[in-house]
Formats: structure tokens, C-alpha cells, sequence
């Protein structure tokens, strides 16, 4: 049977000041044979990036989609589809690392002419079927609530995690690899009087039972979606989220109504910051791409998104349209979001290596060649990570930091050949700990969580300070340009990059016949950890006053590092090891800790052309700070919140 699509879309705010939400409809096929697809995108990351990611992310399905659902499986090409706009989320960030930690939910479906729809989601966005009278969720839900029970349906009941709400995402866009996709690949067959809601989890405010209500005596798709946005606006909800809601009624054909007299085409700018102009009811006509498949690298246009009040009918020759802002006229402008700011400076042209500092092989690794980088950046034009979206929590008791006696944290610094002293140095004892997060947090990247073992080392208590690098740069004749206004004694430093720390580990070995080396992954992990297996070395919560970082109640400025040593240390004697600056390890990137070794070593292989870093910085989310949280940065370039920390081996 053929049936066509009346189709309603439009979002609020809520209790926000901004809109991260977009979403996208566009027809496809002709206008006797409309089909339509439909995608809802909820981001996170903050104000600027939430937005960004998911305007980017509809764009580049959209893009994907219509170019080759006529060649290939629809669900196929949905998955596909999936993946390109995880790409373009992926690609911008390592342009612009600024923006890391941004990512967005997404849920989309396709309708064809003949009645069938096809849908994929990622998170814990909504597609409903109200069907006489009975609401069906049909999409899967990536929140670690639909984890729990997931696994209670499956017989397997988890006992919750404490410290962690049910809301928490498991599944997003966010650049790296999606834990979780739901695909089906068989369809769902519509009939006609079905009704769809495509919705972002700002549409929780309502029960199923008001869904359910709400849609008696309420005739077509702009009157349904209108008045559950009406409702969640009623409820006053004092952290109401924003809520994008699409309505696509299901009708026979021969209840249709003649389409509309098309229009001319409005032709979009697409620059931030640029006024739009789009009457009521006009829409701008999408022909059927021509261009072949995308290839690896691609392009990705970045469009800040737009919102307007629009009921759309498939029929009728809807066309191409994307909603972020807040609908309450005919006249909209881009969302302010900022445009996205230089990731870092460019990577230093690669020379060859000195007599003086002749490449050793560091094992496990490959050594890399000698770089003589250009001065750094002041701290206000270098690259910053966007902090971890903190994900919510339930409250759980706070647990007192532990705190070292000061035996157990006997410092020592080694003579340095051209006079001075080499960093201070605390040993840490052998050792076995369990590294990662266990299957019932959603960390993907952090498992499987496997037991390994340590040597006795030594480590740096502080991170390494200005002045000690200082004195490294001169010996050697490296670029060095330390931040201003910051005492080069007290303060650590940054904007360095991997290259730099691993070539300071080899001078300081020269000069006190040591042996100094950037720590592995693993031995990070397990002297951060001080002896402990919580969340935080002092606990489940990240609390306040503990460490530097954004949202850590410290006391100091909060757009740079503060003074090393100014928190406790943990119970091995070393400071700062969570927040004031991320520290570069020896590993390359390995997406999940499938294979690693069990012995503390540096683990081989994986993508060298991005290095760990470990512990939070002054710029970072609480989250951020965890003991076991993992990220990654391109090796040759500096950030104004990238340290070093040393290892000694006896």
C-alpha cells in the first residue's frame, strides 16, 4: 500500500539559555512516490560544542544517506551513514582540539513510500509508535539505566554501580569508537493512522500515559507535536532540557492533499553569524545527489544551526531543512555559537637528530627523530582540550582523602654532571593493581579491566617545573619559550610536546647516569592510584578541594595551572597526579585495553601518531580526573594544559 507522511518538527529550550538539539527532514524521491528521512541530534560538550556536533552530525548522515540509499541496504547505508557523522565529529576535533569532548546523541529513520521505516539510534534519544491508543518504544536505550535493565531482562541482573545515575550515556558520537549502534536490519511496517515520534530526552518531562493523551482528538502531526512541546513547557521543569520534537503521521494516499505550487528555492548561507531569512511555509528543494561515495578525509560542511516553526508535508515537497535554535517565527538567525579556534600550532619541521642527542631506541617503541620545535605559543593562542562532559551522578558519601605519612614519601634528587639537581624523586613499591574500569561503568576505552603487575620505580613527586626543563633546553639548545607571568620555580611545565618530554628523560639520563624515561601507561595508572581502586585516589567523589580543575573548587586561577604541590598528595607521596596538568606516558593510543600486557611495560603498537596523556589539567571536567580516564593527543604538537612526569628505574 502506498501512504504518505504529514510531518511536524519544532524544539524549546527549556530551562537553558542555549540550544544544543538539531534536527533535520529531508524528502526524498519525487513528489508522487515521497519518501522521507528524519534525524534528531542532542549534543554535549558545553554551549559552543554540543551545538557544533550535532549541526555537524545531521549534516554529514544527511549528506551520506541521500547520496546512497537508493544503491545500497537502507540499513546498511543507516549504519554507514551512523559512522560518517561519528567521522566528521572525529575530524574536527583533531583539528580543532578546543572542541574535544564534544559529541551528541542520534536517532534517526527512514520512511519510503510503500510504508516501511528503517531506523538507527545511538544514545538515549526517542522513536516512538503510538498505534491505537498503545505507545511502543522502539529504538534501544544507551543510558546505563537501559544497561541495567538489559541485563535484568537477559537473567543477568548487574548490581548498580555506586556514584553513578541511570542517565549516564554509554553510547555517542563523540569521535572515537561507538560502543553501541541499534540497526535493525528488517523494517517496521507502518499502517495507516500510525503515529511516530522522533524526540531528544529533553521529552522525558512526559509520561508514556500523557504521550498517550495528548494524542487523542488531536488531528495531524504539527497539532500533536506542538502540543507536547506545549506540555514540557507547562510542567516548569527547573532543569528542563532542551526538547526537539518530530511528529510524522502515517496516512493513506488517498487522503493526501494536493501538494502545495512549489516554490522557488531560498538559498542558505551557511557562515556563522549570518541572518536567515525562510518564510512559513517555503521550502528549498533538494535535488537527488549525484556525487559518488565519500572517501576517507572528505570534507564535512559545518553549519551552526537555524530553527523556525515548520509543519511539513512529504506530499507537499518538503525539502532540506536544519533546526537548532529556538522556533517562534518566520525570521531566524544562527545560533551563537563561536567558530572553532586553531587545535594547536603546527607540528615543528623534523630534523635530524644531534651527536649530543642521537636517537636510543626506547623500548618498546620506535624512536622518533630529533625536532628542534618553534617557540610555543602564548598560554591564550595554545590549544585546549573542552573538558569531559561530567555525566550525572547520584549522590554518594564522601570519602576522606587519603593522605601519605611522610616516611612513606622519602624524596631524593640526583646530581646532575653540569652541577644542580635533577627533579624531586619518591620510590614507589612493587606492586599489583587492577587497570581500566569494570563492565559496569561506560568507559569502552578503559576495558576490559585486567590485573597488572609493577616494579619497584622511582617518580617524579611534582611535575616537572619551568625551571627544570629550562635548564634542559639551554644544555641542549632545543626551542624554549616558558610561559609569562608564571614563577618558572613553582610552576609546572607545559606546552611541550611528546617528543620534548622523551628527549628531557634522555638528557636527565645523561647527566646523572640514571636511567629516566617517560612512564608507561600502566605504571601511571598504578603510582596515580597511590594503592587505591576508587574512582579518585581519594574516593568515589571528585568533592571539592582536592585538585585543580574546572568545577574542583580550587582556589586558583582557573584558566592555568596552579603551583606544583598545592593539594595533598596521595598515599605514594606524589602531588597533582589528578588535575593542574595532563602528563604525557610513553604508550601509543590503543583504543580499549584488548591485548595489553599484564607487567607494566609500554605497550607495543597501536596508533603512534597520537600519545597518551593521563591525570585531568586545570581545564578539565571533574570526570576528567578519575584515575583510570584515558586520553590522546597528536605527539608533535604542545598544549597549554600537557605536562611531563617522570620515571627513574633503580
Amino acid at each position: 500500500m502506498s501512504l504518505v507522511y504529514d510531518i511536524a518538527g519544532n524544539q524549546i529550550d527549556g530551562a537553558r539559555d542555549y540550544q544544543e538539539d538539531a534536527f533535520l527532514i529531508t524528502q526524498l524521491g519525487d513528489k508522487n512516490r515521497a519518501g522521507a528521512l528524519v534525524i534528531v541530534a542532542d549534543g554535549m560538550g558545553g554551549h559552543a560544542a554540543g551545538n557544533v556536533a550535532s549541526n555537524m552530525a545531521v549534516q554529514a548522515f544527511n549528506k551520506f544517506f541521500t547520496s546512497h540509499y537508493r544503491d545500497y541496504p537502507i540499513h546498511e547505508v543507516l549504519r554507514q551513514a551512523t559512522h560518517e557523522a561519528n567521522k566528521a565529529i572525529a575530524d574536527t576535533i583533531a583539528e580543532t582540539a578546543a572542541l574535544k569532548g564534544m559529541g551528541c546523541t542520534l536517532v534517526a529513520a527512514y520512511f519510503d513510500p510503500e510504508g516501511k521505516m528503517w531506523w538507527v539510534s545511538v544514545g538515549d534519544s526517542h522513536l516512538y509508535l503510538l498505534r491505537k491508543g498503545e505507545l511502543e518504544k522502539k529504538n534501544a536505550d544507551h543510558s546505563y539505566g537501559g544497561f541495567l535493565d538489559r541485563m535484568a531482562e537477559a537473567g543477568k541482573p548487574v548490581e548498580p554501580e555506586e556514584g553513578f545515575a541511570r542517565n549516564m550515556l554509554m553510547s555517542a558520537l563523540t569521535g572515537e569508537e561507538i560502543p553501541d549502534i541499534d540497526c535493525p536490519e528488517e523494517p517496521l511496517e507502518l499502517q495507516p493512522g500510525d503515529r511516530v515520534i522522533l524526540a531528544s530526552d529533553g521529552l522525558d518531562t512526559l509520561s508514556h500515559g500523557k504521550l498517550i493523551y495528548l494524542s487523542q482528538d488531536v488531528e495531524g502531526a504539527e497539532a500533536y507535536m506542538q502540543a507536547l512541546l506545549d506540555a514540557v513547557e507547562e510542567a516548569a521543569m527547573p532543569r528542563q532540557d532542551n526538547t526537539t520534537v518530530v511528529v510524522v503521521d502515517v496516512e493513506s494516499s488517498e487522503k493526501a492533499v494536493a501538494p502545495a505550487p512549489a516554490e522557488e528555492p531560498m538559498e542558505l548561507e551557511e557562515a556563522a553569524g549570518t541572518e536567515i531569512t525562510q518564510p512559513r511555509q517555503k521550502a528549498a528543494t533538494q535535488p537527488p545527489p549525484t556525487e559518488p561515495p565519500p572517501v576517507e578525509g572528505g570534507n564535512t560542511a559545518l553549519l551552526i544551526g537555524v530553527a523556525v516553526v515548520v509543519v511539513l508535508l512529504v506530499l507537499g515537497g518538503l525539502g532540506y531543512f536544519l533546526f537548532a535554535g529556538k522556533g517562534s517565527g518566520p525570521v531566524t538567525t544562527v545560533a551563537e555559537a563561536p567558530a572553532p579556534q586553531p587545535a594547536a600550532e603546527a607540528p615543528p619541521p623534523t630534523e635530524a637528530p644531534s651527536p649530543a642527542e642521537a636517537p636510543e631506541t626506547p623500548a618498546p617503541q620506535p624512536e622518533p627523530a630529533e625536532t628542534v620545535p618553534a617557540p610555543a605559543p602564548a598560554p591564550e593562542a595554545a590549544a585546549r582540550p573542552e573538558p569531559e562532559a561530567a555525566p550525572a551522578v547520584t549522590q554518594a558519601p564522601e570519602v576522606a582523602p587519603a593522605k601519605a605519612p611522610a616516611t612513606t614519601a622519602k624524596v631524593f634528587r640526583d646530581p646532575l654532571r653540569d652541577g644542580g639537581k635533577g627533579p624531586e624523586m619518591v620510590w614507589i613499591p612493587a606492586g599489583t593493581f587492577m587497570m581500566g574500569s569494570p563492565d559496569t561503568l561506560p568507559y569502552y576505552d578503559e576495558r576490559p579491566q585486567h590485573k597488572v603487575s609493577v616494579s619497584r620505580i622511582a617518580v617524579s613527586s611534582k611535575e616537572i617545573t619551568i625551571e627544570e626543563y629550562q635548564r634542559f633546553a639551554k644544555a641542549t639548545g632545543r626551542a624554549f619559550k616558558a610561559p609569562p607571568f608564571l614563577d618558572p620555580k613553582t610552576y609546572p611545565m607545559a606546552f611541550v610536546t611528546w617528543e620534548d618530554a622523551f628527549y628531557y628523560a634522555k638528557w636527565l639520563s645523561k647527566q646523572t647516569g640514571k636511567k629516566y624515561r617517560l612512564p608507561s601507561e600502566a605504571e601511571w595508572e598504578y603510582a596515580a592510584r597511590g594503592g587505591t581502586d576508587s574512582l579518585y585516589w581519594w574516593g568515589l567523589k571528585p568533592g571539592k578541594g582536592h585538585a585543580h580543575c574546572m568545577g574542583c573548587g580550587s582556589p586558583f586561577e582557573p584558566r592555568k595551572p596552579a603551583p606544583v604541590g598545592s593539594f595533598d598528595p596521595n598515599p605514594f607521596g606524589l602531588y597533582d597526579t589528578a588535575g593542574n596538568l595532563l602528563e604525557w606516558v610513553q604508550d601509543c593510543w590503543h583504543p580499549d585495553y584488548k591485548g595489553a600486557p599484564d607487567d607494566g611495560s609500554v605497550w607495543e603498537g597501536g596508533d603512534c601518531s597520537r600519545r597518551v596523556a593521563r591525570g585531568g589539567s586545570f581545564s578539565s571536567a571533574p570526570p576528567s580526573l578519575r584515575s583510570a580516564k584515558r586520553d590522546s593527543y597528536p605527539g608533535n604538537r604542545r598544549y597549554d594544559n600537557i605536562g611531563i612526569r617522570l620515571v627513574r628505574e633503580p
